[in-house]
């Protein structure tokens, strides 16, 4: 599928070997698998590995032609009018999921005002960014070279996107339908902000329209594993905080 607005983003990077693409896809992939299925401290030191093999990959590609290389990685104002509707059509459903939660009585508790909000999510909105682009500028660039087919290519994406939501129940099919939608338009108008905006709307709505307990608070790998064992030493720290009139410990989240 060619990218909407022509140039030759698409053909960035088509110099590197096949070897080289294969090395990274590796890399990149099990360092987040070991991040996301790995406890603390660990998980801590993997995660700052994987973080600077990933900045250091990043930069050698963007190393020489920056511009080209912002294009391709759709980091771009080119395309961005044209795209937003995507933005607008996450915004509709978050509505209509927001509905339904509330008459189903579902919706947890949320931020009150919008100075709340924002203080309360905008980590989580920086995440979705940092998804996406590894996402669609790391993975499906490199896998797209690799096989040929932006149709293949974005099928592939999708799966190890999903695939590194699991065992969630709740996140790994929708990520999966997602990661499918989000590379099929990176395709067609390579530009990253609309999906990444879309990305944090349809997230914050799963995370306040569904009960903690069914999506276990959004975690994947061993944190969702471990998520009733938190569950349940948090409820006994705060009865023993409760006893003790002493101050309730939180559990870390994996």
């Amino acid at each position: 599928m060619a990218a909407a607005g022509g140039g030759n983003s698409g053909a960035w990077g088509a110099g590197r070997s096949r070897r080289r693409d294969r090395a990274e896809l590796a890399l990149a992939y099990g360092l987040i698998l070991a991040v996301i299925w790995s406890a603390r401290p660990l998980q801590r030191y993997l995660w700052m590995t994987a973080v600077a093999a990933l900045a250091g990959m990043i930069t050698l590609e963007a190393w020489g032609d920056g511009r080209a290389w912002r294009d391709a990685m759709g980091l771009r104002r080119e395309n961005f009018l044209k795209s937003v509707w995507v933005t607008g059509v996450a915004l509709v459903l978050a509505g209509v999921t927001i509905a339904c939660s509330v008459r189903m009585g579902t919706m947890r508790n949320t931020p009150h005002g919008f100075v709340d909000f924002v203080r309360t999510y905008w980590g989580y909105a920086l995440w979705t960014f940092v998804q996406q682009f590894l996402m669609l500028g790391f993975f499906l660039s490199r896998i797209r070279r690799l096989m040929g087919s932006g149709v293949r290519a974005a099928v592939a994406t999708a799966v190890i996107f999903a695939l590194a939501h699991v065992p969630n129940p709740i996140l790994a099919p929708l990520t999966l339908v997602w990661g499918l939608a989000a590379c099929f338009l990176f395709l067609h108008y390579r530009n990253l902000y609309p999906l990444a905006m879309a990305h944090a709307v349809l997230g914050i709505t799963v995370a306040i329209a569904v009960p903690g307990p069914v999506v276990h608070n959004m975690r994947v790998g061993l944190g969702y594993l471990t998520y009733r064992q938190h569950a349940h030493a948090g409820a006994q720290n705060s009865r023993s905080a409760l006893a003790t009139t002493a101050p309730a410990v939180k559990t870390p989240n994996n």
